[in-house]
């Protein structure tokens, strides 16, 4: 079986991206974060920390019936009660960066006016910096991760009224 490798493992069950692994793996530990996985099409990769390094899912279709959800809620209580109402969201996990390198001044702080298309800060995903842009013009009322902090899908960021 050790044969199968390249393009004739692809024609086995199982095809498993190890680079692919290895980064997500590079990323928890440069977050922080215990678990991440990604989706393509049918096929899902999950990493976590613990007792398991790398768990590939072949198919999602069990996963969100067993997902729990409320078990997650309880994991980040402070993220619960920060989101106030009309903030800027993370559109996917990360780390989030309020410069756009170490020792820049960032992008806004509090006070600041800002048009909509404005970047407000960044978040690295998988070695890619994502500009979060503002979804409105403008006044930055709270910003609510500190930089290099790691964030998770739909975490509040920055509130502008």
């Amino acid at each position: 079986m050790a044969e199968n490798k390249g393009s004739a493992g692809r024609k086995s069950g199982m095809d498993v991206d190890t680079g692919l692994v290895r980064e997500l793996a590079e990323l928890l530990a440069e977050t922080g974060l215990t678990e991440i996985e990604v989706e393509d099409g049918d096929r899902k990769v999950r990493v976590a920390r613990g007792g398991m390094t790398a768990a590939p899912m072949a198919y999602s279709a069990p996963a969100p019936a067993a997902a729990p959800a409320p078990a997650a809620a309880p994991a980040e209580p402070v993220a619960a009660q920060d989101d106030p109402a009309g903030a800027l969201k993370s559109p996917m996990v990360g780390t989030a960066y309020l410069a756009a390198e170490p020792g820049a001044d960032p992008f806004v702080k509090v006070g600041d006016s800002v048009k909509q298309g404005d970047t407000l800060l960044i978040v690295e995903a998988m070695k890619v910096m994502n500009p979060i842009t503002a979804d409105k013009s403008g006044t930055i009322k709270a910003i609510l991760v500190e930089n290099a902090q790691p964030v998770e899908f739909d975490q509040p960021l920055i509130v502008i009224a």
